[in-house]
């Protein structure tokens, strides 16, 4: 992106004022480098986004930004249903509630050397990986609308995980006011038999340990220490998630004129929040979060089977549940107002900070976890929001490492089976259905995280306080 079309705030605050059909600015946090390596239609979705009615304050973009389906990834807006604000199904994205939940094992990395191909070997054995993956339960059509409706909760209920991993999920594992009825027929179909599952693309599951901890404090609240074995799982809301986005966007193109929305790009597609396209939309997104927390809470009870084979001393507590392709009511202050605000994120991560009601309590005092999915070569990060990240950027943070190349141009450069031998000779264990899918997310397809996450810290966003680096990763 070139920086003079930017005003540069800070070093990791860029800004694009008000211009043309703008309602309120564009705000960038990146560093300068990071600002340069974002592609130009970074600049023209979030001023795009910026146009869209009942905006408020600025249009986001966090600093692993990169192109995507009508707003950036990486993007976050909020929108006031009093001043005619909208909802777009472009603005959550087509992985509805993609997130991370990281386990905490309660073991040193040590304690695996022995064991590590045999863990390897029964992670891979249970978890489906892949395109088109299925899973060993087959939902009936009642079984779906009662997953779609209580989420997480209708996993342990069914003996899928502990009431107390529901004490460390977002939403305590179930989004209110979800509608099974707005869901399609077609799209529950797709979702039947993929619930724990993990999907293709950049989902995984990863067996890491704490290379680095850089906030004493907080990683001992959140149970961390260096050499600590954890478990963390990236994965969304599957085959129903995508269909609900397809159908939704689809509708909200045709009925924008109805609604007098003029798009400046039609992937920008949304309608009003107080109308029943609306409405529909927000019943059928809530159903696809519960779909995705449902689907973390299996997979995290497959986890478990696999550790009690060859790890059983684990413990495999929750650390926390966050997801990062949502549209949530919050609470936020605006010129001095507190309102009640949709505020969307695609590729961005809540990050409440200390003393926020819903954070479990027993984390409440530092601030809610911030979970970084980063790639199967290098790192991820645990982060922790910050008291004055609200006014920054309504309580968000970025959300992994964002791409630089796209998977086409990544089979181009990279084999997945010379990636896979490549990262075995440093000790980290790939096991995947698919050499193109490694290929494809090779590496050196992505940021570089660190700068990513150093950013965000930089901008006020969220705070560092552990780095973890990947031993075993299961690939879609």
């Amino acid at each position: 992106m070139d920086t003079t079309l930017l005003s540069k705030v800070s070093d990791f605050e860029w800004q694009i004022e008000a211009h043309g059909k703008m309602r309120v600015p564009a705000v960038l946090y990146a560093s300068e480098q990071l600002i340069r390596d974002m592609d130009s239609k970074v600049y023209e979705q979030i001023v795009n986004v910026a146009t869209l009615p009942g905006i408020q304050k600025a249009a986001y973009a966090m600093p692993d930004a990169h192109w995507g389906y009508g707003f950036p990834t990486g993007g976050v807006a909020a929108f006031d249903p009093q001043e005619g604000g909208v909802v777009s199904a472009g603005g959550v994205g087509f992985d509805i509630s993609c997130g991370v939940r990281t386990l905490l094992t309660g073991l040193k990395a040590g304690a695996l050397t022995p064991v590590k191909q045999p863990l390897a070997d029964a992670l891979y054995g249970r978890i489906p990986a892949g395109v088109g993956s299925t899973g060993r339960l087959n939902l009936d059509d009642q079984q779906l609308d009662q997953m779609l409706l209580s989420g997480a909760r209708w996993a342990v209920g069914r003996g899928y995980g502990r009431e107390a991993d529901l004490d460390r999920t977002e939403e305590r594992g179930c989004m209110v006011d979800a509608q099974p009825d707005a869901v399609s027929d077609f799209a529950k179909k797709r979702q039947c038999r993929e619930m724990g599952t993990l999907g293709s693309g950049n989902h995984y599951l990863e067996v890491q340990h704490i290379v680095e901890v850089y906030d004493e404090t907080s990683a001992r609240a959140f149970g961390l220490a260096t050499d600590d074995i954890v478990v963390s799982i990236h994965c969304g809301s599957r085959g129903l998630g995508h269909q609900i986005g397809t159908e939704f966007l689809r509708e909200m193109v045709l009925e924008a004129p109805h609604y007098g929305i003029e798009l400046p790009d039609r992937e920008l597609a949304c309608a009003p929040i107080e109308s029943p396209l609306g409405e529909r939309y927000l019943g059928a997104m809530r159903a696809a979060i519960n779909c995705a927390l449902a689907n973390r809470q299996i997979l995290t009870h497959l986890v478990r089977q696999a550790f009690a084979e060859a790890m059983p001393q684990a413990d495999l507590s929750v650390l926390y549940d966050v997801s990062h392709n949502t549209c949530k009511v919050e609470e936020h202050t605006v010129d001095g107002h507190r309102k009640r605000l949709f505020i969307h994120r695609k590729g961005a991560t809540r990050a409440f900070g200390p003393n926020d009601p819903a954070i479990p309590e027993a984390l409440r005092p530092y601030g809610q976890p911030v979970l970084i999915g980063g790639t199967m070569g290098t790192a991820s990060y645990i982060l922790v929001g910050t008291p004055e990240g609200e006014s920054r950027s309504f309580s968000s943070s970025c959300h992994g490492a964002g791409r630089q190349m796209s998977r086409h141009q990544a089979t181009k450069q990279w084999r997945g089976r010379e990636l896979i031998d490549e990262l075995g000779r440093r000790g980290i264990i790939i096991r995947s259905p698919s050499s193109r899918g490694v290929a494809e997310e090779a590496p050196g397809a992505y940021k570089d995280v660190g700068a990513v996450v150093e950013a965000s810290e930089k901008a006020g966003l969220s705070r560092r306080v552990a780095r973890l680096e990947p031993l075993i990763c299961i690939k879609g």
